[in-house]
Formats: structure tokens, sequence, C-alpha cells
């Protein structure tokens, strides 16, 4: 009897995506539970198990778009071994000479993409470091190697080949598009002001030890621009809100989206709620995203929904930047880089931690004045912290 293995749902934003790497070879054993293959959506990559045990047959190749309901393999119970299309007796005269240059046990556990990329370009796999499941080489990770070791090459030997051109991944494909959606929908207009961090980092340094001690987590600077931002939010809904047609709907909860580098490019997972949570809980969140985002394992649910995104450049060395709004969400604050500076405190100059800040917002549905005044919210708010553990 066979199992059809089709691509599941995965919430109402997500319609389909591309089959980045087969963990089971065709042909090969698996047991229900067992993990097939790895699934890049516009949201995250997510591991797809077997729902049924025997010999699995596929159907879909490493690369190919598919939607959700598609059937991209089978699992026969009752079915024998065969050999897969990766054995190379099936290969062209070419592909098995350049396969007998590379010794068999190094090609073990590749993925047939990752190896026709190895052979053809005579890459060393031991030298490669896998960044996928279990340190498995991914199809990023080669074509890593690959232009590192066109990179190496001397200008006289690349003459030839003065180019490199790599296909695009689903996620770099998604954020581009989101990006120009975002320009060309919108009116942005960026609005900028700074921030002095002594009060925070005052804060930080007298209970950093307590915090990581009874919360197992570390008290960064995202949880207190969390929840000034909700803070702020509130006293400015416009900021909160988003076009949808002819209407201005306004959001009346508060799901902060949280800007994560990864390798594959940036994701915004979304804390929800996080005017009702607390610090600890917020950093705990945060640590979990970045976890799983390295771990490839963050859920579409977890990249959705978000009201008000933060994105912090500053841990690059960032100094000053015009973020870009996600839509349809209406507004993005930008952190940056910590730099102490000469500002004037009263009638004296002090050295100070100061912070430039900056909001993009859709200036079709946010004034400047609401702009400017969300933004000095902000730095009332962070200044003056006490005012977010009283509930002020």
């Amino acid at each position: 009897m066979k199992k059809n293995i089709a691509i599941p749902e995965m919430g109402e934003s997500v319609a389909g995506g591309i089959i980045a790497v087969w963990l089971k070879g065709d042909g090969e054993a698996v047991q229900e539970g067992d993990e097939l293959f790895e699934l890049e959506t516009d949201k995250a990559t997510l591991a797809i198990p077997a729902t049924a045990s025997g010999i699995l047959t596929r159907l879909a190749a490493e690369g190919d778009e598919v939607t959700v309901g598609q059937v991209v393999a089978l699992v026969d119970a009752d079915g024998s071994i065969q050999t897969g299309s990766a054995s190379p007796e099936n290969g062209t005269v070419q592909e098995r000479a350049q396969l007998a240059a590379v010794p068999d046990k190094l090609l073990e556990g590749l993925s047939p993409l990752v190896r026709r990329i190895v052979i053809e370009h005579g890459l060393d796999p031991v030298s490669i470091h896998g960044a996928g499941r279990g340190g498995r080489i991914t199809k990023e990770d080669a074509l890593t190697a690959l232009e590192s070791m066109i990179g190496k090459k001397s200008a006289p030997q690349s003459a030839a080949k003065t180019q490199t051109r790599v296909p695009m991944t689903r996620l770099r494909k998604i954020i581009a598009e989101n990006l120009v959606l975002s320009k060309q929908s919108s009116a942005h207009l960026t609005t900028f002001n700074e921030i002095d961090m002594s009060a925070v980092m005052d804060i930080r340094k007298k209970y950093r030890d307590t915090f990581e001690a009874q919360f197992a987590v570390r008290l960064g600077f995202m949880s207190f621009f969390a929840k000034t931002c909700c803070k702020a939010l509130k006293a400015f809904p416009v900021a909160n809100a988003f076009i949808d047609g002819e209407d201005i709907v306004y959001n009346n909860r508060y799901n902060i989206g949280v800007a994560v580098s990864t390798d594959r490019g940036l994701i915004v997972p979304v804390i929800r709620d996080a005017d009702r949570k607390s610090f600890a809980e917020i950093e705990q969140e945060i640590l979990s995203f970045v976890t799983k985002a390295r771990e490839k394992k963050l859920t579409p649910d977890e990249l959705s929904g978000g009201t008000f995104s933060i994105t912090n450049g500053g841990v690059f060395g960032s100094l000053l930047s015009t973020p870009i709004p996600t839509p349809p969400q209406s507004a993005i604050l930008g952190m940056h880089t910590i730099q102490k500076r000469p500002v004037a405190v009263g009638d004296e100059i002090a050295i100070r931690p100061m912070m430039y800040v900056a909001v993009s917002y859709d200036h079709r549905i946010m004034d400047g004045k609401d702009a400017v005044s969300f933004l000095v919210k902000i730095k009332q708010l962070v200044e003056d912290p006490h005012q977010l553990l009283l509930g002020l």
C-alpha cells in the first residue's frame, strides 16, 4: 500500500515553498516520523516527516517549487528497495568520471544536489562547514565554498571567468519582493532622534547577574525597547495600524516583530502580546527565536502576525540607518550602536552612552507630527525606564 507524502498546511499566509534538501534517499527505507526533506518557505525552513513507514519514492527534486497539498513523494509499505537516480551508474560518462575522482566515503550523507556541486567543481567535502541539521552540508554551504574557492584564484587564472552566478534562495527572493513591495506601495519617511542609554545600562549592570540566575537568560536591550514600543503604540495607535484598501485598520494587539539575522537572510519572528509579557518572558522568547532560527526550526506562525517591528543594526556596528517597514505594517523602529559622546546635560558637558534611533513610517497613514511624537515617547521611556517598571 502506497501512502502519499504531500506538502502540509502551514498557515494562511503560506501557499508553498521550495524543496531545499532531501534528507532521505530515493528507494530508502523510512520509518513514520523520520524527517524526509527540508521545505523552504518565505517564512521558515521546515523539516517534513514521513507519515508512514516503508520505501520512499521521490516525486520532486531539490529546488522544485511546490504548493500546499501537492504530493511530492510516496511511501510504499510493501515495496522493495530500488536504486535511486543519484547512483553513478545512471549518470553520464562525464559525471561518472567526475564522481570517480572523489572518494565514495566523502560523498556519503550528501544530498544529490550538493553531491553534484561537489563533483562538478572539485570541492573537498571535508573542508566545507555544514550549517544544516547535524552538521549536514546544505546547498548554500556548497555554494559558499565554491565562491570562496573562486575568490582565492589569482587574476590571471580567473581572467576567463570574472563572475560567478548563483541562484537566489527562496527566502532571499521573498525578502527582495517584500522590500520592493513596501517601497512601491507606501510613502516612506524616516524621523530620527538620540537616546541617552545611561539609565538602562545602570539597571542592566545592577541586576544583570541576579536576572540571569533567576530566569536563565541575559537581560538585553531588546526587552526594554519592546516594552517601550508597546507603551508608545498605545499612546499613538496609528503606528500600530495599517491600510487595507480605503480603510485604516487599528490593531488591538501588540505583536512585536524582532529582526533576526541568519545565514540565509533576515527573518522577523513575532513576540505576541508583548505588552502582557515580562522582561524575562520577552528575553526568553527572543533567545528561543535565535536558537530556532539557527536550527531552521521556526514555524510560519512564529513569523507572521506582527503589528510593529524592531530591527537592531547596532549589533553589526551601524551608527544610523533608515529601516523599511514590513508590509502591511506602517512603522518600524531602528536601533543602532551605542557610542560614548559628549552631550549637554543642563549647563554642563558630560560623556554619555548615546544611541541614534530611527522610525520609518508610512506617511499615507501617519503624519510627521505623530511619527516624531511617537519616537520622542520612546526616547522618554528609555531614558526613564522606571516608568515601565511602575506601569506609568
